[in-house]
């Protein structure tokens, strides 16, 4: 039963992986070569930077991965967004790397108006409740602006009638920056164009313009869904320079409308609202003028004839003079008179008081004894002033006497000599101090240096560099060395090296009676070294 049981599992055909997939990839892409898939776009971050994007379509119950290439992404008359319904179009194939299938889609739509307008509610609602829509934040448009700029389609009839118009009314300088109006680029392009716009310099090569005109032709919904864009209308709201939006026909709205200063019906309701009527004004300016001429003539009767009245209530010249003449002739008649007294009198006191020799003696004799007088005063009190001066002065010598400024200066020697017997006194002291310390010093220097090791029979062992040598392991046979003793140095080779067998050593021969002498080796003295530590 088991070899039966084993026989039949033999015969089923055996698959790799990769013939699976494509079996499965052929067979789905076969059934649904071309569908239309209806759902709600979930998980949508934009296209990648290789211009491809990938996404989800739900409903209720399932979901179903979507891709779109890089030249559909270009095609599409929408951008695609988060939770937006849409009917794709393309086919359904496989993705052998997880095991799932998905939606090459070719083309996208909106499911219909319902979707884009909750859309655009839900844009518009998020928009209001930022203040964009207020009225408060609207600007009036200037009177007579001197550059318009247009942001529009170079090559449809929209630019045509707002410059037509414009020209009609009141000819000026018109800024036109191209745009695509329609597409899943119109949105980005318009924003760009509006914040290039107010990016412009007053003194700049190219004026700033004073007035903005966003405008397009009607459409459907999905024609002006680009005027829809939440980035153009926050770029609209926050612009430095009145906006006029004219996109579509009166009936259509977008969010451009609610943000932009002012809204008008069509472009050329726009231009309109943008420039006055050059005829108008100057029949206008003709008629004030005409006003102001007639009212300056009627000011100037008016005050001639307030003029004439008060003249007319004036006296005459004559009556104004009659007074002041009849003045001047009175003092005229006296003056005569008066002269002729004034000198009759001062005649008569001259003559009254006419010099003679008595009279100058006596009042030489008045001024004798004054000047006596005055003479008097004056020698009392320089007297005085020279008294009170000399006494002064002999209170300052008595003060500045030679005595006192001698007890002064032997108070100051003996002060001096105190102090410099101090100053003996502590100079010595601090030179005993520090002729103890440096004897315990040298006492310390000599108990710790290695001399005292070498007077005891020991011997420091150096190599030709001067290092000491410290183990037996650290010497080689025919090795250099240096003997240290108490009394001075000796150079040595070594015999043998660490581990080596030591050489004989044979016994010496006896010496002759007859001592010869023999040299001695040299003993070097070598400097002591400042700070030695442990020998071994």
């Amino acid at each position: 039963m088991s070899e039966a049981a084993s026989e039949s599992r033999t015969n089923a055909t055996e698959y790799t992986v990769s013939e699976i997939s494509g079996a499965l990839k052929r067979t789905v892409e076969d059934v649904f070569g071309n569908v239309r898939v209806r759902g709600e776009i979930s998980g949508y971050r934009g296209p990648h930077s290789s211009g491809h994007a990938y996404f989800a379509l739900k409903d209720d119950r399932a979901r179903l991965d979507a891709v779109v290439w890089k030249g559909t992404m270009s095609r599409l008359k929408f951008r695609p967004e988060e939770g937006m319904e849409v009917i794709a179009t393309g086919k359904l194939t496989t993705y052998p790397g997880k095991s799932n299938y998905q939606i090459v889609i070719d083309n996208l739509e909106p499911a219909g108006a319902g979707a884009l307008m909750a859309l655009l509610e839900e844009r518009k609602r998020r928009l209001q409740a930022e203040g964009l829509f207020d009225a408060g934040r609207k600007r009036r448009l200037p009177f007579m602006p001197r550059v318009i700029g247009v942001v529009t389609s170079p090559t449809g009839s929209v630019i045509r009638d707002i410059i037509h118009r414009i020209k009609d009314r009141f000819p000026l300088h018109v800024l036109v920056w191209p745009v695509r109006v329609q597409g899943e680029t119109a949105g980005a392009e318009v924003t760009n164009a509006v914040s290039g716009f107010n990016a412009l310099t007053w003194d700049g090569p190219i004026a700033r313009p004073d007035l903005l005109i966003v405008a397009r032709g009607g459409g459907s919904l999905e024609d002006l869904w680009g005027f829809n864009d939440e980035a153009l209308a926050r770029a609209v709201a926050a612009s430095g320079i009145p906006v006029i939006s004219a996109v579509g026909h009166e009936t259509d709205w977008t969010l451009i409308d609610l943000v932009a200063d002012v809204r008008a019906p069509t472009p050329t309701g726009a231009a309109e609202f943008a420039v006055p009527v050059k005829a108008d004004l100057e029949a206008t300016l003709a008629s004030l003028g005409a006003r102001l001429k007639a009212a300056v003539l009627r000011n100037f009767e008016r005050k001639r004839q307030a003029a004439r009245a008060a003249a007319r209530a004036l006296p005459s010249p004559d009556q104004l003079l009659a007074l002041p003449r009849r003045r001047l002739d009175e003092a005229t008649s006296r003056l005569g008179r008066a002269l002729s007294v004034s000198v009759d009198r001062k005649r008569a006191r001259l003559q009254g008081q006419r010099l003679t020799p008595a009279t100058l003696s006596r009042r030489m004799n008045e001024a004798r004894t004054l000047t006596g007088r005055d003479l008097a005063r004056a020698q009392a009190a320089f007297f005085a002033i020279v008294r009170e001066r000399r006494a002064r002065f002999s209170r300052t010598a008595t003060r500045l006497s030679p005595a006192p400024i001698s007890r002064r200066q032997k108070l100051q020697a003996d002060t001096l000599a105190t102090l410099a017997r101090r100053q003996d006194r502590v100079i010595s002291l601090r030179l005993e101090r520090l002729r103890g310390q440096l004897s315990q010093a040298e006492r310390l220097l000599t108990t710790l240096s290695h001399k005292a090791v070498l007077a005891r029979g020991f011997a420091l062992v150096k190599d030709a560099d001067g290092a000491v040598i410290k183990q037996a392991a650290d010497v080689a046979s025919g090795m250099a060395l240096t003997l240290e003793f108490a009394d001075g140095t000796v150079d040595a080779v070594a015999t043998s090296g660490a581990g080596e067998p030591r050489p004989a050593i044979r016994p010496a021969a006896k010496a002759p009676a007859a001592k010869t002498p023999v040299a001695k080796t040299p003993v070097t003295k070598t400097r002591e070294p400042g700070n030695q530590g442990s020998l071994f």
